[in-house]
């Protein structure tokens, strides 16, 4: 059986995960819905917001997913995908702050990068150049090598999200563009001056989630997650659907665009399987330094090597 889908799902998630924008030959044009094909803006209050939000937060416990890495024009990540043209990665996550990723080239299989990260090191192993990068992950460095950059818990970041705790300030307002409604939740950080800690922006023609925004002191934009195309999960799908409805797990995000203005990359990720709260056993995210490889150690702003 064949599904239409209707124009507008295809504009809006475009929109989502380009800003609004199409690009076409390198030139970026806006794309803006006709009002005909604007689907009904639906309604939701703070609390339930927040339900939803922390329905999915919290039921995500466990991760395994295939993803298609694609790199972006500018991203320190594009020196390292397009020499292969495509990777594609296979991808655990666990919380509180577990995550490793392996990354392949297609056809041949070859390894082109494999890292961990256990929320205090990350651990990254690249064959290519011979090198095992080890350091702690609060550690925010820029190399002029664009594949040493790769940091595992940035993804694990935009995978597993943060609870919003009862005690956190959060206030409710809306936004409205050419192409879509939005409710945007803001959770503000406390202290002796309060800030934004993060905005999660729901798009009022499904109130799914469609954008996570993580700041830091000052206001500074860490990391913009634009989410697109939910689909069922499988398990919905079957005999295991009660299961799966009862942790509010019946969909994921397909297309994830993650970008760390601050890191200087950006990275798109198409997710073609995915699989939540299966046990994953903790030695598949230990990561050890191969024999022969260079074991660099990273920390703010040196680098140590040793044989």
């Amino acid at each position: 059986m064949i599904r239409r889908v209707p124009t507008w799902v295809l504009l809006a998630a475009v929109a989502a995960i380009s800003g609004g924008c199409v690009v076409r030959n390198g030139v970026r044009n806006k794309v803006v819905v006709p009002q005909s094909q604007k689907p009904v803006a639906r309604d939701a209050s703070r609390k339930e917001l927040l339900d939803l939000y922390n329905q999915i937060a919290g039921g995500i416990k466990t991760l395994n997913a295939t993803v298609e890495l694609t790199p972006i024009a500018g991203s320190t990540y594009s020196g390292v995908i397009v020499e292969y043209h495509e990777v594609k990665a296979f991808l655990l996550a666990a919380r509180p702050a577990q995550i490793r990723m392996i990354g392949q080239a297609p056809v041949i299989g070859r390894t082109v990068f494999d890292m961990s990260s256990d929320g205090d090191t990350f651990r990254v192993l690249i064959p290519s150049k011979n090198k095992f990068l080890v350091g702690p992950v609060a550690v925010e460095r820029n190399s002029s090598k664009p594949i040493e950059n790769l940091r595992p818990q940035h993804l694990l970041d935009a995978l597993l999200w943060p609870e919003i705790r009862k005690e956190e300030a959060v206030y409710l307002k809306e936004f409205n563009d050419e192409n879509a409604r939005y409710y945007v939740l803001t959770v503000l950080r406390g202290g002796y001056q309060v800030e934004i800690l993060r905005e999660i922006w729901f798009d009022r023609s499904d109130l799914h989630v469609a954008r996570l925004q993580t700041f830091g002191p000052k206001g500074l934009l860490l990391s913009d997650v634009h989410l697109a195309d939910w689909r069922p999960l499988e398990s919905a799908a079957t005999q295991n659907a009660p299961a799966a409805a009862a942790d509010g797990l019946s969909s994921f995000p397909r297309v994830i665009r993650l970008e760390r203005p601050h890191d200087d990359y950006s990275l798109d990720l198409q997710v073609t399987k995915i699989s939540l709260n299966e046990e994953i056993p903790a030695e598949r995210f230990r990561l050890e330094q191969p024999a022969g490889t260079e074991l660099v150690r990273v920390s703010d702003g040196t680098e140590s090597k040793q044989p």
